[in-house]
C-alpha cells in the first residue's frame, strides 16, 4: 500500500501560551517522502511544533503550514488527513487488533470490503496476521506499537507524525523496534514527522534531523552533518560525546596542557576568526587514537576504564585542561594511572563558535 507522499512548509510559525512565548519563528520545510526528525530535550519545543503540523494547535498570528500547495494553518485535525502515533499509544482496550486498526475506517463508513482488505494489507505488513483476533491486551509492547502505527496508515494519510513512539519500552525491545520503525518508513515513503530526544532514534529515522533548543531550530542537516559538523556548541554537547581541546594557536598548531595538535585545514570544518579567538577545538571520542607517548600529540594518564563490550571508554587526565573522553577497542586494558599518548587526525578536529 504506497501512500502519495507530500511536502510541508512551516513559514514564521511561532507560538505562545497565556504570554509565554514557546517556540520562537520558524521557516522549515519538510520534503516529499522525507522522514524528518526533530531532536532536543524536554521542553525545547519540538512536540510543539508537531502538534502544529498536526492541527492540534494553531501557530501565532503571521505563521503559515502548507501541505504541498494546500494551505492548511486553519484546518482542524480530523481535515488535514494526518496518522498520529502517541507515546501512549492510546489503543481501544475492548477492540481486537482488527478492530483497532479499522476503527477510523469504521468512523468514516468505509464499505465494509474495501475497510477489511485494507486492514489485511496492513495486518501483513506489520507481521500481525497471525494475532488479528487478540484483545489488545495479549500483544506485547512491540506488537501494540505495531497495532497504533497500523491504525494511523489505516486511512491513507498524506502525513504521518510519530511522538515519542518509543519511549516507553525497555532498552532492548526500543532497539529492535527502532530498525523495524526505519524500514517500515523507507517501504512506505510517506512524508513523516518524527519527535525523540532519543539521539540514536534520531540517526537512524531521519533522512535529516532539526536540533531544538530552547523553542529554536539550532541546526538542521543530515545525521553525518549533526554528529561531524556541528553548528554550535549546544548541538555537539547535546549529540553524542564530544572532547574539548584548549589552549593557545601559534604556528599552525593548538598547544595544550598535554601536547600541541595541528590546526585543520580549512575544509568543512575550517576556523572562522571568529572561532579561532576562543582558542578551542573539538573532537569525537572515536576519532582519537592511543599512540606512543614519545611520539604522540599529546600526553596524559588513564584516570578511568569503562568496558562496555564492543569498546572500551577511558577517560585521561592531564592531556588537555578538561579530562579527555576516547573510545578503543573493547579488548584493550589498561589500569588506573597508566601513561598513554593521544593522537587525532586534522579532519576530525571540530572548530565551534
Amino acid at each position: 500500500m504506497k501512500l502519495a507522499p507530500v511536502p510541508i512548509t512551516l513559514t514564521q510559525c511561532a507560538k505562545t501560551f497565556r504570554g509565554t512565548r514557546v517556540l520562537e519563528p520558524l521557516d522549515l520545510q519538510i520534503g516529499a517522502g522525507e522522514t524528518l526528525v526533530l531532536l532536543g530535550p524536554s521542553g525545547c519545543g519540538k512536540t510543539t511544533t508537531l502538534r502544529m503540523i498536526a492541527g492540534l494547535e494553531t501557530p501565532d498570528a503571521g505563521g503559515r503550514i502548507a501541505f504541498g500547495d494546500d494551505d492548511v494553518t486553519a484546518l482542524p485535525i480530523e481535515k488535514r488527513q494526518v496518522g498520529m502515533v502517541f507515546q501512549s499509544y492510546a489503543l481501544f482496550p475492548n477492540l481486537t487488533v482488527r478492530g483497532n486498526i479499522g476503527y477510523g475506517l469504521k468512523i468514516k463508513r468505509v464499505a465494509a470490503d474495501v475497510a477489511r482488505q485494507r486492514v489485511d494489507e496492513l495486518l501483513a505488513m506489520m507481521r500481525l496476521t497471525a494475532h488479528a483476533d487478540k484483545p489488545i491486551d495479549q500483544l506485547s509492547g512491540g506488537q501494540r506499537q505495531r497495532v497504533a502505527l497500523a491504525r494511523a496508515l489505516a486511512m491513507q494519510p498524506r502525513v504521518l507524525l510519530l511522538d515519542e513512539p518509543l519511549t516507553a519500552l525497555d532498552a532492548r525491545l526500543r532497539d529492535a523496534l527502532r530498525s523495524e520503525m526505519n524500514m517500515l518508513l523507507r517501504e512506505l515513503g510517506i512524508t513523516t514527522v518524527y519527535v525523540t530526544h532519543d539521539q540514536a532514534e534520531a540517526m537512524e529515522l531521519g533522512d535529516r534531523i532539526v536540533v531544538m533548543s530552547a523553542g529554536r531550530i539550532e541546526q538542521i542537516g543530515t545525521p553525518r552533518d549533526i554528529y561531524y559538523r556541528p553548528a554550535n556548541r549546544a548541538v555537539a554537547q547535546f549529540v553524542g560525546t564530544i572532547n574539548r581541546l584548549a589552549g593557545e594557536r601559534r604556528d599552525g598548531v593548538l598547544t595544550t596542557t598535554g601536547g600541541a595538535v595541528p590546526l585543520p585545514s580549512r575544509t568543512a570544518n575550517s576556523i572562522d576568526s571568529a572561532a579561532a579567538a576562543d582558542n578551542e577545538l573539538f573532537f569525537r571520542p572515536e576519532d582519537a587514537y592511543l599512540a606512543d607517548p614519545a611520539s604522540a600529540q599529546l600526553r596524559g594518564t588513564i584516570e578511568a576504564a569503562a568496558f562496555l563490550g564492543e569498546r572500551t571508554r577511558l577517560t585521561i587526565g592531564g592531556a588537555a585542561p578538561d579530562a579527555l573522553i576516547v573510545d578503543v577497542a573493547g579488548r584493550v586494558e589498561l589500569a588506573r594511572g597508566t601513561p598513554v599518548g593521544i593522537s587525532i587526525a586534522p579532519d576530525a578536529l571540530i572548530a565551534l563558535s
